[in-house]
């Protein structure tokens, strides 16, 4: 189910779905059928149904709240060690390059912390903690930006010619009176 916030209950949300749940309990106790118990708390019937399914298999606690699906898995003190080791690069960690992507650090989380994260999940889990995505510029080690910019003002110039103008004699087709 969507919910209009894009994402899931908050605390206060899910406790009052709650009250409404055990409400239903209480409801099932006593006999009520499911459209009026729906018509009633003013909830779908599709609803009631799954909760009186639950309530029949595990009585009262099949209908609690089980809490927030997307709680981080992760501790704060673990995600701090997490930031000194990335701090520390690939190379230590055993990778033959300089570069962290999301599959090594998802495979470091679950070295140091034996939790499995998902691609996807790991780089949400970044974000949260304020990691940017950011690609290096592929430059080559001899490179020298000051010569770069000499060769393009005088090299480049005398290679490729002066620009040439539009007017009077330049070969435009939209020029009046050519056929």
């Amino acid at each position: 189910m969507r919910y209009a916030q894009g994402g899931g209950l908050t605390d206060a949300e899910r406790a009052t779905r709650e009250r409404l749940r055990l409400q239903a309990v209480e409801r099932f106790e006593s006999g009520q059928k499911n459209l009026e118990i729906a018509a009633a708390l003013r909830i779908s019937v599709r609803s009631v149904e799954r909760w009186r399914r639950a309530w029949r298999e595990l009585g009262e606690t099949g209908v609690l709240s089980k809490g927030s699906p997307g709680r981080p898995r992760l501790s704060d003190a673990q995600m701090a060690r997490l930031e000194r080791e990335l701090k520390r690069g690939p190379l230590t960690h055993g990778w033959a390059d300089q570069r962290w992507t999301l599959a090594r650090i998802k495979s470091l989380i679950g070295r140091l912390f034996h939790v499995s994260y998902t691609v996807e999940g790991t780089w949400r889990l970044l974000k949260r903690h304020g990691w940017s995505w950011q690609q290096p510029a592929r430059r080559a080690i001899e490179r020298d930006d000051a010569a770069v910019e000499v060769w393009k003002k005088e090299t480049w110039l005398r290679v490729r010619g002066p620009r040439r103008s539009v007017g009077p004699g330049s070969s435009s087709r939209t020029r009046p009176g050519s056929r």
